[in-house]
């Protein structure tokens, strides 16, 4: 899967955000394995990872105070 941006993140309902954080972390842990035992495909695949977990616990967390901000609506 490719790397969700904010605004995708953000249209998804809360339990699919959830859904997608354990398959994320699931799939981080089997990567990092991969890489300390040198048989990685795409070394890039865990920074891609790493940094979509962090956005969506920010956007969890964003909602948790009350600041949730709203998709922007793109251009096509």
């Amino acid at each position: 899967m490719a790397m969700l941006k904010p605004d995708d993140i953000r249209k998804m309902s809360r339990e699919e955000r959830e859904k997608l954080l354990k398959e994320f972390k699931t799939e981080l842990i089997k990567l990092r394995y991969q890489a300390a035992m040198g048989h990685i495909d795409n070394p890039a695949r865990i920074r891609i990872l790493k940094r979509t977990i962090a956005r969506i616990l920010t956007i969890n967390r964003e909602e948790e105070l009350g600041i949730a901000r709203q998709p922007k609506e793109r251009k096509k």
